[in-house]
């Protein structure tokens, strides 16, 4: 088994001519929380859109726990247990929360061509989202319409969705992004917790958060790696304070 959960090998992409990431060597270690940062335009989103084939890479390789994925598409790394999140919260708001985690749980567990039945057939899933929403602190509001909770709870329904496809390797885009001091609190402490049987690699701006959660951070700037190490090392070295000056590293 291999210690590394995801690795990349000169993983590159360039739009145009633009070259977005170049030569990224990654390496995010199983059962860790890692997180990528760096000053906007550093090329984190293209990577995460890389790792996860929706974006196809211009060089290099992917290799989740081990295995090529290189050429594989977004739905069957979700089947292999790797699964991400998006900058922006999406849930079906006039569903309820449980039938939100029911739908995503039903797709996971289900062939395309039964993907739409009645309701029957979908309340066998009841009790197995119920539980994924305690996992995320949503189980007292199962019934509510999503559509009405706050953003930082529309948070934690997506997660649970993503929960759903039962990942060893969840990837979080930016998911503090939006959210009031109180939400990034409760989010920042459901992402904890959810990681304890889980590797998590997150994409995120909020740097006391990356302090507080992260095992291992890597600081992308120009497409490129700059630095990787705790985050204490990675704050205290010159170019990477070079990179965020005027943005507030700490």
């Amino acid at each position: 088994m291999s210690e590394w959960m995801l690795e990349t090998q000169g993983l590159g992409k360039s739009f145009m001519g633009l070259r977005a990431v170049h030569d990224v060597h990654l390496r995010v270690r199983r059962g860790s929380v890692h997180a990528l940062i760096g000053p906007n335009g550093a090329g984190k989103t293209t990577l995460f859109n890389l790792v996860t084939r929706f974006v196809a890479p211009s060089a290099g390789r992917i290799r989740y726990r081990g295995e090529d994925i290189t050429a594989l598409r977004p739905e069957q790394l979700a089947r292999i247990g790797l699964a991400r999140s998006f900058q922006i919260s999406a849930v079906f708001p006039e569903l309820t929360v449980l039938q939100n985690v029911r739908l995503a749980l039903q797709r996971a567990r289900m062939p395309w061509y039964v993907f739409w039945r009645g309701d029957a057939a979908l309340q066998a899933f009841d009790a197995q989202a119920l539980r994924l929403l305690e996992q995320v602190g949503l189980a007292p509001l199962a019934q509510r319409r999503a559509g009405e909770l706050s953003y930082g709870r529309k948070r934690a329904v997506e997660i649970a969705t993503t929960l759903a496809l039962d990942p060893q390797l969840l990837l979080l885009d930016e998911p503090m992004a939006g959210l009031g001091t109180e939400d990034i609190a409760a989010v920042a402490a459901l992402i904890r917790a959810v990681s304890r049987d889980r590797t998590v690699l997150m994409v995120e701006h909020n740097l006391p958060v990356v302090a507080d959660l992260c095992d291992r951070v890597t600081v992308l700037a120009r497409g490129e790696i700059l630095a990787e190490g705790g985050y204490a090392e990675v704050a205290a070295d010159p170019a990477v304070r070079t990179a965020y000056m005027g943005t507030g590293l700490q």
